[in-house]
């Protein structure tokens, strides 16, 4: 009989062992309030946790046997769903997000929950170094600054590798994803918000003032170095360099906001 004990390969499986990080990544989630959706249960590691909780919880396994396994266990409020969390519907009511995420799908996943809607809280555990550079820790990425408007992104708990069955080659870290209550942009300019971190993190220049003068956003370098000096730049960071309220003030101060209401 095969057992899927030490995780299986083509889904990237490596079963969260350490009860102290279990723990951790629970009391997260006991903090939050609303139904649970979890993601990779696995073998339920952290299922076990989530279900003591007390709250209606939701386990999407892609694995076919450890979701059978899953539903066998005799654990209160459960529901086991069998399938791809990247084709599972989320639900518009509000919930919270939780899992251990194979780490050459982090990306592939952190883009199907940013754009669902519903979710209040998203408690993951992925790479150690995606975790820094999605909260903004030694530069933020792309996919952060073109987010932070509508969420916010706290780096938690580092996991070492011997807290994995198999070792990854690298540690993981817990992020937390928070739906911002207040957004700092509404989202009728998410689209042109997007549109314009993506053309200034892609941009060419020494600086973010002639990166951001090349993609049209100002018309003079002068007036873009004005914009850094007023908004608390350097003229020569880079978009990595920016803060949410970096990014909402260029988008602000480049008449981004004004364009997309003539499109409305």
């Amino acid at each position: 009989m095969p057992t899927y004990h030490h995780g299986r390969h083509e889904h990237g499986q490596n079963f969260l062992n350490d009860k102290s990080i279990q723990r951790f990544i629970t009391e997260r989630v006991e903090a939050t309030s609303g139904p649970i959706i979890e993601i990779g249960p696995g073998e339920g590691a952290l299922t076990k946790h989530l279900a003591r909780l007390d709250r209606p919880l939701t386990a999407v396994e892609i694995d076919r046997r450890l979701a059978r396994s899953l539903e066998q266990r005799v654990l209160p409020n459960l529901e086991v769903v069998h399938g791809d969390f990247l084709l599972y519907r989320l639900p518009h009511t509000a919930h919270v997000l939780v899992g251990n995420l194979p780490f050459h799908l982090t990306t592939a996943i952190l883009r199907h929950i940013l754009h669902a809607p519903g979710w209040t809280h998203a408690v993951l555990l992925v790479q150690w170094e995606v975790a820094r550079r999605r909260a903004g820790v030694g530069g933020a990425t792309l996919m952060t600054a073109q987010w932070w408007p509508w969420f916010s992104f706290q780096l938690g708990q580092r996991v070492p590798t011997r807290a994995f069955t198999p070792r990854p080659t690298v540690d993981g870290g817990v992020l937390t994803i928070t739906r911002r209550p207040e957004p700092l942009l509404p989202q009728r300019h998410r689209k042109h918000f997007q549109s314009m971190a993506h053309k200034t993190f892609t941009g060419r220049g020494r600086g973010i003032a002639q990166i951001a003068t090349r993609a049209k956003l100002f018309d003079t370098t002068r007036e873009a170095r004005k914009w850094a000096v007023a908004a608390g730049l350097d003229p020569f960071a880079l978009p990595k360099d920016l803060s949410a309220h970096q990014w909402v003030h260029l988008f602000e101060a480049t008449g981004a906001t004004r364009r997309t209401q003539k499109r409305k």
